[in-house]
């Protein structure tokens, strides 16, 4: 049976809205770089080259028409959003998961390895269980 306040918890759970944020996010992003590619860097690159538009980049093998530019233009869009999630959010969230796992103090041993054996002795223990050697105590 169906039961709508078990679906608004699901709905409401901290990861799914961060999720559908991210995507959201990332795709508005994407029409940024695209945007970035088309309107400024595929012209400046296609005048330096003396074609209209970077797309238009083609070459032809036994009459095939091989068009990379388009590739190349993906594949920079690609490369920048990398870039700019690495930096922006890998790198920071990395710096702070460093920072709580270096406040966290290690925890005590409590044990030590028997000098004969080397089994794992309590540290308070002046003799080994495994082969009843004495051991010196640790204080």
């Amino acid at each position: 049976m169906f039961k709508m306040a078990e679906f608004r918890a699901f709905l409401l759970r901290g990861n799914v809205v961060d999720l559908a944020i991210g995507i959201m996010i990332g795709a508005a992003f994407k029409g940024v770089i695209d945007s970035f590619l088309a309107d400024i860097l595929n012209p400046l690159v296609a005048a330096a080259g003396g074609k209209t538009d970077f797309t238009e980049y083609s070459f032809t093998v036994n009459e095939a028409v091989v068009t990379y530019g388009n590739f190349i233009s993906v594949l920079v869009s690609f490369l920048i959003t990398a870039l700019v999630i690495f930096y922006l959010i890998i790198r920071p969230m990395n710096h702070l998961q460093a920072r709580r796992q270096s406040a966290v103090p290690e925890p005590e041993a409590t044990t030590r390895p028997c000098p004969e054996c080397l089994t794992e002795i309590p540290k308070a223990a002046v003799r080994c269980a495994a082969c009843t050697a004495a051991v010196p105590a640790v204080g």
